[in-house]
């Protein structure tokens, strides 16, 4: 998989920039990424040593709308625990 297409997003929510002072970042990634796929992505793309990552998958909800049922996409997310030190810029400069 090209690591162009690994990352989709940064999560930045209450929860995730909480887990920020323990050094993790949680990123929206591709369904298909495995966690050494993630890990190399993330070492490239902000230059930073990675010592774990935790992934989770989330099922799409079946959202009514009106008469209608839609079905949202499934997700996966991955939690990033970065060595002690290191830190994404990305995220520091949130401004909620």
């Amino acid at each position: 998989m090209k690591m162009s297409q690994v990352l989709k997003s940064p999560v930045v929510t209450e929860k995730s920039t909480a887990l920020q002072e323990q050094g993790k970042y949680v990123f929206k990634v591709d369904l298909k990424a495995t966690k050494w796929d993630i890990k190399h992505a993330i070492e490239a793309a902000f230059n930073v040593e990675v010592t774990s990552v935790n992934t989770l998958r989330t099922h799409g909800k079946v959202k009514t709308y009106g008469r209608n049922r839609s079905q949202l996409p499934d997700t996966k997310k991955a939690i990033v625990t970065l060595k002690s030190g290191d830190s994404i810029q990305l995220f520091e400069g949130a401004a909620v």
